[in-house]
This record gives structure tokens, sequence and C-alpha cells, in this order.
């Protein structure tokens, strides 16, 4: 079985040495060594989560016998089509640390317990990242929020949606989609790095795809301001679907960037033309995302509406949770798997082969499927990967031909 994979302090250290010396200077303060070492912490709590669930639900006795994720979720008694990505993932997620056997034979992937479920202790791990640093709390209260109502869920007695995001859970994302969240604000800085580096020639206009909160935009003009760009925005239009995120995130922004008259705020649906919405052909210079993109509903169409609103050389620059290769289990996943919007898009076998996150090549497919030139990857995790496998964070840039 593998061992803990918590990095101590002088490996947390060296290996954020190493990534200074790799990653664009616009983007490298925030993975300190603590920020390297709070990243192990989480994955190791999140295992923590998943056996817990694994116990509740009775996956214990349906993995004794060897058998595919369909054939589990059956014996489990799981409803099917929202169980089976979840119970996949967990699975994977486990057998990555050694605690099943799995085999490829060509077919499906085969997961057998083949010894007793070792024991881990999430408290501590939450207690050692309570005292390294505080601020990736927020994630280990969602994490542990949504672990309790994993049983539910994959028994079919409550949908995904419904316990992620009730009335009485926005608090959760509110601390959790925040710069001030260790493991969240990465995002935003990557984000932030990268629209300095791309952003097209004054004047410019703006729209931000599923804006949220807030916290990304607020980011975004914090950089730009600090750089000397606001001179050149004609209009940052902060998009948002659900209204009670717009609400807040227009009530951020205000607050924050009293003097940004560019501000325009308004819903937008990227699963629906962009025309009828308000957003007209060739009239945007830069499309934005934060962890957007990866929940559209059919990613060819959208990114097909993005690429008809951008101007002739205008540029989308989308910040994503992105997997450094096809089977990364990425410990987030623990939460948005409950998404069907997440789990469950269209699919294209060539780069959208799986719901959630995509790799960088099928970003890279995906964005010239639609029309889109000269992709770019900040930092480019194809060179960072053999040495930082699990470094899932960067933003992908693509233009509209001139």
């Amino acid at each position: 079985m593998e061992s803990v994979r918590v990095l101590g302090v002088a490996e947390a250290d060296e290996m954020a040495r190493q990534l200074a010396k790799v990653l664009p200077p616009r983007i490298s303060a925030p993975f300190t060594s603590a920020f390297v070492r709070s990243s192990t912490l989480f994955d190791e709590y999140v295992d923590g989560l998943v056996l817990s669930v694994f116990r509740a639900v009775g996956l214990t006795a349906a993995t004794r016998q060897g058998g595919t994720a369909d054939e589990i979720v059956a014996r489990a008694g799981f409803e099917p089509a929202r169980a089976r990505v979840p119970v996949e993932w967990i699975l994977r997620r486990m057998g990555r640390r050694g605690i099943l056997e799995r085999s490829d034979g060509g077919g499906p992937t085969r997961f057998r317990l083949g010894a007793e479920l070792p024991e881990l202790d999430p408290v501590s791990v939450r207690e050692e990242q309570r005292r390294l640093d505080p601020s990736w709390l927020p994630s280990y209260v969602l994490a542990e929020t949504v672990a309790g109502d994993y049983p539910a869920f994959l028994r079919g007695e409550r949908a995904g949606e419904e316990i992620l995001f009730s009335p009485a859970r926005l608090r959760l994302w509110v601390d959790f989609f925040s710069n001030d969240n260790g493991l969240y604000a990465v995002n935003n800085s990557v984000g932030a790095g990268a629209v300095e580096e791309w952003l097209p020639q004054a004047p410019v206009t703006v729209v931000e795809l599923g804006g949220g909160l807030g916290s990304g935009a607020t980011a975004v003009l914090d950089a730009l301001r600090r750089a000397g760009r606001w001179p050149g925005i004609r209009e940052y239009r902060f998009t948002e679907l659900v209204p009670a995120f717009l609400r807040r995130g227009q009530n951020t922004l205000q607050t924050r960037f009293p003097d940004a008259s560019f501000l325009r705020f308004a819903p937008l649906d990227m699963n629906r033309p962009f025309g009828d919405q308000g957003v007209a052909p060739g009239s945007v210079s830069l499309v934005y995302a934060v962890n957007t993109l990866h929940v559209a509903r059919d990613l060819d169409f959208t990114l097909q509406e993005i690429f008809h609103a951008l101007t002739p050389g205008g540029r989308l620059v989308v910040s994503e949770c992105v997997r450094t290769v096809p089977a990364h289990v990425i410990y987030v996943e623990f939460i948005f798997n409950l998404m069907e919007t997440f789990r469950a898009p269209v699919l294209n076998p060539s780069y959208r082969p799986n719901g959630g996150f995509l790799t960088p090549e099928q970003w890279q497919g995906a964005m010239q499927a639609a029309g889109f030139a000269d992709v770019q990857l900040f930092p480019d995790i194809r060179r960072l990967r053999t040495n930082f496998p699990d470094f899932c964070v960067a933003a992908v840039s693509a233009c509209c031909p001139a």
C-alpha cells in the first residue's frame, strides 16, 4: 500500500524552490512551500473522506469480488446514471493509493479489494492544516459537508445540485470561491496573470463568463490596475447565471472598485446563443472565465459562441483546473462529481471523452475545432508534468484569427 503522501517541510521547501525556477514570474508568488505542503495535506484529507464514504455505502462488500465500475455500482444497489462517474472516481482514487487492486486487460478497468481497509485520520490532517495555513479550511469544510451527503446521492435519494447549492449552503461557496481561500485563490492568480499577459490592445471590451461571487474579476482588476491598464478598458461585463451569485458578485465588485465606471453586470447562460443575450457577434476583445467552461453542457457549442463573439484578433483566456494526464484524479472532483453538468456533458471522443476537467491536449483540440488559433498554456503544464505530476492549475488562451 502506498504510504502517506503528505510532504515534510524540507520536501515542500525543495519543491517550491524548483517550481519558482520554472513558473512564469507573474504567477509564481502563491506557490510557496506552505502551498505545496497544504496541497498534499488536502489530498490526504480527501482520501480519508473517500474511505469513510466507501465504508458507509457498502463498497467494501461490493469490491471483495473484482469488477468494473458498472458491476460494482450494480452490486451496491446505486442509481447507475448518477453513481457511475463518482464511484469510478472513488475506485480510481483508492487504486492510485494501492488500497484497491487494479487490472487493465484491454477492456474496462477492474477493481478488487484484496485486504482490510486502512485507517486514515482526517481530523489530524485538518488540525495540521489549521496550524500550517488556516486559509485552506473552507475547502475542508465544504468537502466534509459533501461527504456526509454522498450516501444519499449515490442511492438516488437526493440530487447533487440540491446537495451542493441549497440556499443553506451559500455561505460555504462564499468562503470557498474566495481569494482568502488558499486552495482556490491560485486559480484567480493564474488567471489574472494570464489576462495581463494576453490582454489585447486597448480599448478592450471584456466579457467574463460564470463570474460567480466576483473573486476572479477582483484578481483581474487588481492586476490590471497595478499594471496601469485600466484606462484601456472600455467595458468589463461580469456575467453569472445564478441570481444569488450575480447579486453578490456585483456588490463585491462595486464595493471594491467604486471608480470602475466600465463595470457592467448581466446574467448569461453559456449553453444558449450569446447573441440572444446581448453579446453581439464580433463585439468582444476578451472572453475570460475561471473554472467555468469545463461545465459547459456542449463545449463545442460554447466555444463556437465565444469564437463568434470575439473581434478578429480577440482572445479567449480561461483559468482551469487541468488534468496532467487523462487518468489524473484531482481532489476537488470529490465535490464536483455530484454536479450533473460536471460529470455528464456532451462528449467528443477526440477532446471531450469524459466529464469534468480536461488535459492540455484536450483543451487544444477543443479550441482548434472551434476555429481558434495560437492555443497556449500559462504555465505550460505539458513541460511541467514530468517533474510536477500533480500541478493542475493553468490558464489556456487562444486567438480568434484576424
